[in-house]
């Protein structure tokens, strides 16, 4: 299954058909087919395994060579604002523009129906997986076991994405052969119901084996976890009271049997030292499901995630763009949340998923290529030592002796910070040096869909909900969460200073006569302003009364009391400390109805605008326009009632 070696197949799946817009009808009546197979091919061993392949690229790989991701789960939290380039604003700032139509800024902009559709076409494609893997006629475990069970998850896996995004949607649970028009809203009850029973379908059918680039038992077990998990959480409380119980039990148990099986990586940064494709770090026992990507230009998809969260270096003094800085985008960059609820002086991972220096690589003047030419002092409020945000002939590099071009700095009495500029820390765990050159958007790493750090988490979340109901004491998820902040916390004689990522994939020679910027060094040390230090550090919770400061502030600023309120505060910081920017965040604030206080308080773009009814996105016009009742269109009025309130 890596790296999709077979070729896609495009299904004429009617039913998909009619859910997408009335304007991509005609063009999907249209297409071609990129293959000579006729849909009897599908009836076949071979052809049913060259539709599993299909389907994992459209439902896994597809929506990451492009910006659905950031815009539908990072934009508009308390992790991400808006970054330099305004092509995704609207997501974020949840103004005018985002509506049942996103207001158009330019080419990049996402579409309000691109996830819709994109979700919806990998449905039809499992459906046919499912139809042609349950009537075949055939022994070969392959088939009946495998690429069934494969059906069964990757039909789950789009519907729980709908769910968490929209609430109730149409279900579509098998092909039709003529074209469907008249599709009514299932309520998020049956929706998760159909999820719960295709996941453990899938459950009960696959083996363990060829994790992370296959579907396994442990993969249908951990979203398995976060189905019933969502089904508990409080975006469903106003009917899910007979099943709470349950299945926060069941959330338990599916994720201890996968932690069993999946031990954490001894170190946070094992996870994104990348080099080049099928490197180590993409296959480390802690992986549990990836989506699959690699180098070759063969292959149609490619992962673009380098390109988003990155800031503008190359057009700072000294500074040119080089394959190991990436290509910036700059479409998203870190809120002062992410940057504080870190204790960054005992946590590493803050240091480990944050790029805060680069060299020289454009020199002039004094300047040489590996002088250090950006650095970004992370400080807290309390640092009186900068009397302005923008450094610059301020800071010396104390192994030169030079001023260093371009310094930012978080907390200055100038009380500017990295929210008045373009320029921030750029999350890191995407960058790609295994490019073909500077310019290209093909990046080749793949994507952690799942891994045991965030099972562990939703297994402490589970105790937090279950303590609430009688059925477990608040101190039992801290086992869960101390698991994880224990392989945060820096080791006895780690170089704190240490910082790697995906751009030491290429640190040689440079690519086209530019030097690189790339420098295995943080800003640790000048941040912090402490000695060096080289003992180990400990993150250990050692109970629920006194919680780190980091997140005490959170609760205090969100004004926090009951015992349920702060441990499920801690729950969803600590997410953001071990999952920031893993494509998690707006729909775990979304089910935990924390998304509107969190940015109001966190996110300056967002605060503004955003109301209690974005917890759900808007259902996208164009399938309002395309879909019929009672034999004709919809008029205005029932579109009105089929929307979600508030659009």
């Amino acid at each position: 299954m890596k790296n999709y070696k077979k070729p896609y197949i495009n299904l004429l799946l009617l039913a998909v058909m009619a859910i997408g817009s009335s304007s991509c009808n005609q063009n999907i009546l249209d297409e071609e087919l990129t293959t000579a197979y006729s849909k009897d091919y599908y009836k076949t061993e071979a052809g049913i395994q060259a539709l599993v392949v299909g389907t994992y690229e459209q439902v896994f790989a597809l929506e990451f060579q492009g910006e659905v991701p950031l815009a539908a789960t990072e934009s508009g939290t308390d992790e991400f604002r808006q970054g330099g380039d305004p092509s995704n604003w609207s997501w974020n700032n949840y103004g005018t523009g985002f509506k049942a139509f996103v207001t158009v800024s330019n080419a990049n902009t996402v579409a309000a129906n691109t996830n819709w559709d994109n979700l919806y076409i990998g449905i039809g494609n499992a459906n046919q997986l499912i139809e042609a893997a349950t009537t075949i006629n055939s022994t070969n475990d392959a088939i009946k076991k495998t690429a069934l069970g494969e059906g069964y998850f990757l039909r789950a896996f789009n519907y729980l994405k709908l769910l968490s995004q929209y609430g109730g949607v149409p279900l579509v649970t098998k092909t039709y052969s003529t074209v469907q028009l008249e599709f009514g809203r299932a309520t998020p009850q049956a929706v998760l119901d159909q999820i719960i029973a295709d996941f453990t379908q899938a459950y009960n059918l696959l083996s363990n084996t060829g994790f992370p680039a296959r579907i396994t038992k442990d993969a249908a077990a951990h979203y398995l976890a976060k189905a019933y998990l969502s089904r508990a959480s409080e975006i469903n409380d106003s009917w899910n009271g007979t099943t709470k119980l349950a299945d926060l039990q069941k959330v338990v148990t599916l994720s201890d049997e996968v932690i069993s099986h999946h031990p954490l990586a001894a170190n946070f940064d094992n996870l994104w030292k990348y080099t080049v494709a099928d490197d180590a770090n993409e296959k480390l026992p802690e992986l549990i499901l990836s989506a699959q990507f690699n180098a070759s230009t063969l292959i149609t998809v490619a992962n673009q995630q380098h390109l988003y969260f990155l800031s503008t270096y190359d057009q700072l003094p000294q500074m040119k763009r080089n394959l190991a800085g990436g290509r910036p985008f700059s479409r998203l960059a870190p809120t002062y949340f992410t940057l504080d609820v870190f204790d960054k002086v005992n946590d590493s991972r803050f240091w480990k998923s944050f790029q805060t220096k680069s060299i020289v690589n454009n020199p002039s003047g004094i300047y040489k290529n590996g002088d250090l030419g950006i650095m970004y002092i992370v400080n807290t409020p309390s640092d009186t030592r900068f009397a302005k945000t923008k450094n610059n002939d301020v800071i010396i590099d104390s192994k030169t002796g030079k001023t260093i071009p371009s310094v930012y700095v978080a907390y200055a009495a100038d009380n500017v910070g990295f929210n008045k500029d373009v320029r921030f820390p750029s999350l890191s765990k995407y960058m790609d040096g295994n490019r073909i050159d500077l310019t290209s958007i093909r990046g080749s790493r793949d994507v952690v869909l799942a891994r045991s750090a965030e099972t562990y988490l939703m297994a402490a979340e589970a105790k937090v909900r279950l303590a609430k109901i009688g059925g477990a004491s608040f101190a039992d998820a801290l086992t869960y969460i101390n698991t994880v902040r224990t392989r945060a916390a820096y080791k006895a004689g780690e170089n704190r200073a240490a910082y790697v990522d995906g751009s030491a994939a290429f640190t040689t020679a440079g690519q086209a006569g530019i030097p690189i910027s790339y420098i295995a060094e943080n800003s640790y040390y000048e941040s912090n302003n402490i000695p060096v230090a080289t003992t180990a550090t400990n993150l250990t919770i050692a109970n629920i009364s006194a919680l780190p400061a980091e997140d005490q502030a959170v609760i205090t600023k969100l004004g926090y009391a009951s015992d349920y309120d702060r441990m499920l505060c801690l729950v969803l910081n600590e997410r953001a400390r071990e999952l920031c920017g893993e494509f998690h965040r707006w729909e775990d604030l979304s089910r935990t109805k924390t998304l509107v206080p969190r940015a109001k308080a966190y996110n300056i773009d967002a605060a503004l605008n955003i109301q209690p009814y974005h917890n759900l996105r808007p259902i996208p016009q164009t399938f309002l326009d395309g879909v019929y009742g009672s034999g004709k269109p919809l008029t205005a009025d029932e579109k009105q009632a089929m929307q979600n309130p508030g659009y």
